[in-house]
């Protein structure tokens, strides 16, 4: 091997792929966006609603169906997050669906987060779902990286986080 990794997108690859968040009182539409756009730059732009202001909050739904991951999953592998997002992007795996959520203010840095299950992040968060045959085998060589040939790791495994977001420690 010449050291180069398999870069998938899940476009074109069998994959359907939603993005969606709410907008609520003071969120900012613009910012919000340039959050999304940081993360998934092809997302195509939604009619703005107008900026909140005292006694007009933004109340709003947004949708984006087949969206490319590159840009997600090449920022998965800059930040060095890989074990972690295969846990995260499969905690909530039900056959060939998952969905799990980014945080939206670690987004506007370029960076992203996974919150842990149950809590709501500040700012709010994109909740992605993957849909498609095979998305296990998917994952996994989407998240894979070279100290996988010493740790095997796979979906569920005995090292996989927990649910609270704890680590297991290794023996």
């Amino acid at each position: 091997m010449d050291g180069s990794r398999l870069r998938l997108t899940g476009v074109g690859e069998g994959f359907t792929t939603r993005i969606t968040t709410t907008l609520t009182g003071v969120d900012s539409p613009t910012k919000v966006l340039e959050a999304l756009q940081r993360l998934f730059p092809e997302t195509s732009r939604p009619d703005l609603e107008p900026e909140p202001s005292l006694g007009h909050p933004v109340n709003a739904e947004w949708e984006f169906d087949e969206v490319s991951l590159a840009t997600f999953l090449q920022q998965l592998h800059e930040q060095r997050i890989l074990d972690t997002a295969l846990d995260a992007m499969s905690m909530n795996m039900d056959g060939n669906t998952t969905t799990f959520r980014v945080a939206r203010q670690a987004a506007v840095a370029g960076k992203i987060a996974f919150p842990i299950p149950g809590d709501d992040p500040l700012g709010g968060a994109f909740s992605i779902t993957i849909t498609g045959e095979g998305l296990e085998d998917w994952l996994q060589a989407a998240t894979w990286h070279a100290g996988r040939t010493q740790v095997p790791r796979h979906i569920n495994d005995d090292h996989s986080m927990s649910e609270d977001g704890e680590s297991t420690t290794w023996v």
